[in-house]
């Protein structure tokens, strides 16, 4: 009963308790959607967390934010903003802001008014104000917004009226515009805060989401499902479909067996390896994006001997990138030559800065004195788009280190204490990755490196180089492409040298689905859009 009641229920007991249909009876059968995710979000809003598994769940489905960006024209396009205005001196960025558009409603908020500025002020001010009411409600801080350095960079939000706005920068940044187009960057209902503040339960903005998305979040049972319905008032496309659940299945084969017997319509993360599985069956298919994303083997530089660049360098050179693209990846990524993959425009395909060299990592071994060195490398207990199995990952490291002599223990954890521990900085090493919010080069680059990430808990190598900022504040003081892209390539050979990280492949973005589902809109950025998907059948049917 627990299984048929978290998958769709079909029929006249179903559409008594959809709102969104008029009435029960022979009506029609509701549609619906079910993805099978790898994980549980960590919040539902995604200011708070820099996890793709939350900003699957939250930023398409619940929220939008100021602007979007056009992956196949490269060009940022309208969101809750309809045009913008850059001032001469480039520190001055105007918006017009959509009118009519309505947040969600549930059993617990009804709107009275519309989206306006207001809402535009709260939702920026609580992240970089911390005498706002709502700074500390986040237990987690405000992780992407702080290792970009966004309170430092925005001297005011000014409200001009309720349907203008203008951020004042106190110095250029080419990335800001972009940076507004992540699954981060979501409008906050104002309202709905004010009412939370005032019955004392502040903390469930976070929980109990209101946005202005294609979808209202109704029902969050851990490590089971997600329920949305459709919202009938989206001032874009409406969903094609009634209801949306995210079935969270945290192993790739049970999520294939799922969309094998129909359980799901669509499953995230697929191994490599079971790709072939989907390619025999005659109802499955693999819908795949070169990805905007980077995996890389993580060096905790305040550990000695790790703090050595000798030491990352040696520990850099014994890895055999090529073999783990074959073993884990099985030619559904390509090897890592930087941080930057090959779809940015800042991208220079020049031979990898750090060979497979492990003689010569032997030698930066013994020039640094390092003798029966033990280190542990920390593996994600999850899928990721960027590293599909982490674990495995970490057995060919483990096995190249071993043939430098050095011994590796390969440290696991469930999710939810892995996060956790990673906060508190207590590991040698961590396999982990990026995948990016937005087009900007700088977004490979400030979020996980920048001496502000530190801060924010997003540079996992704890890494602080003030003249590695200074390349890159100057690659965001300029508009000009050429001059950005040569300042990004700087910044690429000074990661080479001091290793702080080392990356080692960029995957391909890829989802299963039944070939009923008529879209599932992958973006080589961001989370994943179901506002156009639908399916010609639904994924379980009810028992008799």
């Amino acid at each position: 009963m627990k299984e048929l009641l978290k998958r769709l229920t079909l029929g006249s007991a179903f559409c008594c308790i959809v709102p969104l249909l008029s009435a029960c009876g022979p009506t029609r059968v509701p549609s619906g959607l079910v993805y099978c995710s790898e994980g549980n979000p960590e919040s539902f809003n995604p200011q708070l967390v820099t996890s793709g598994t939350t900003v699957d769940a939250t930023s398409q489905q619940l929220y939008d934010g100021l602007v979007d960006y056009d992956a196949k024209s490269g060009e940022m396009t309208p969101s809750l903003a309809t045009s913008w205005q850059l001032s001469e001196d480039e520190k001055v960025y105007t918006f017009e802001l959509r009118q009519g558009v309505q947040f969600h409603q549930s059993d617990s908020f009804t709107p009275s008014r519309n989206f306006n500025a207001d809402d535009v002020l709260f939702s920026f001010n609580r992240i970089i104000d911390t005498n706002h009411p709502y700074h500390f409600v986040s237990k987690t801080g405000y992780p992407f917004f702080q290792s970009i350095g966004f309170a430092e960079l925005i001297d005011a939000i000014e409200k001009i009226d309720d349907y203008h706005v203008a951020f004042h920068l106190k110095h250029k940044d080419a990335s800001f515009l972009s940076n507004l187009a992540t699954g981060f960057a979501i409008i906050l209902s104002k309202e709905y805060a004010d009412q939370l503040l005032q019955s004392g339960q502040a903390e469930l903005l976070d929980k109990q989401a209101i946005g202005t998305g294609p979808f209202r979040l109704i029902d969050y049972v851990k490590n089971d499902f997600i329920r949305y319905y459709r919202n009938p008032d989206y001032w874009r496309l409406t969903p094609e479909v009634d209801q949306l659940v995210f079935d969270i299945t945290p192993k790739s084969t049970t999520r294939l067996a799922k969309l094998i017997t129909g359980d799901c319509n669509i499953s995230a993360l697929p191994k490599a390896g079971e790709l072939p599985v989907v390619i025999d069956k005659d109802d499955l298919e693999v819908d795949s994006l070169p990805g905007f994303n980077v995996a890389f083997w993580a060096f905790n530089t305040e550990r000695i001997p790790l703090n050595d660049v000798r030491v990352r360098r040696a520990l850099a050179h014994a890895v055999d990138k090529e073999n783990i693209l074959r073993a884990v990846y099985h030619k559904t990524a390509e090897e890592a030559v930087g941080l930057l993959p090959p779809l940015s425009w800042a991208y220079s395909a020049n031979e990898s800065l750090i060979d497979y060299n492990p003689e010569k990592a032997r030698q930066l071994l013994s020039e640094a004195g390092v003798h029966d060195l033990t280190i542990d490398i920390w593996a994600m207990p999850v899928a990721r788009i960027y590293n599909p199995n982490a674990h495995k990952t970490a057995e060919l490291i483990q096995a190249d280190m071993a043939n430098i002599g050095v011994k590796v223990n390969i440290v696991n954890y469930d999710w939810s204490v892995f996060n956790q521990k990673l906060s508190q900085h207590g590991y040698d090493s961590v396999l982990i990755g990026w995948n990016a919010d937005n087009s900007d080069p700088d977004n490979f680059f400030t979020p996980i490196l920048s001496c502000a990430s530190v801060g924010s808990n997003s540079n996992r190598s704890r890494w602080c180089d003030p003249a590695f900022d200074q390349i890159l504040n100057a690659a965001k003081s300029t508009t000009d492409r050429a001059k950005r892209a040569k300042l990004y390539q700087e910044a690429e050979h000074y990661i080479a040298q001091q290793m702080p990280l080392l990356p080692f492949a960029h995957a391909t973005r890829l989802v299963v689905k039944q070939k009923s589902v008529t879209e599932s809109k992958l973006t080589p950025f961001g989370g994943i859009s179901f506002t156009n998907t639908s399916a010609s059948q639904p994924a379980a049917k009810e028992s008799n």
